[in-house]
């Protein structure tokens, strides 16, 4: 059974830093493209950020320059890493792999940015 697990949410104070982890096993990782999604409370699940399997990468508007993909494929690993951050990026956030055929969502891991 394909698992996708988030982890490193938290609660951090406005400017802090952050990095997600996500692992995902029992696909051929470097054939997924990889994406963090949030949602906060009473909003809609929206994109942060993608990398594609050749590495290619996408964020919406309010995280450039702050927040950053990466992916180790040999340790089937994607990163979020999160700086500079803003209350109003509370949310929950979801792992996503995806290729043509799958997508495959992980359990999501809660950010909190407060003072």
């Amino acid at each position: 059974q394909v698992q996708v697990v988030e982890s490193g949410g938290g609660l951090v104070q406005p400017g802090g830093s952050l990095r997600l982890s996500c692992a995902a096993s029992r696909i051929v990782f470097s054939l997924y493209a990889m994406g963090w999604y949030r949602q906060a409370p009473g909003k809609q699940r929206e994109l942060v950020a993608s990398i594609t399997t050749a590495g290619r990468t996408n964020y919406t508007n309010s995280v450039k320059g702050r927040f950053t993909i990466s992916r180790d494929n040999a340790k089937r690993i994607v990163y979020l890493q999160m700086n500079s951050l803003k209350p109003e990026d509370t949310a929950v956030y979801y792992c996503n792999a995806q290729n043509v055929a799958r997508a495959y969502w992980g359990q999501g891991t809660q950010v909190t940015v407060s003072s």
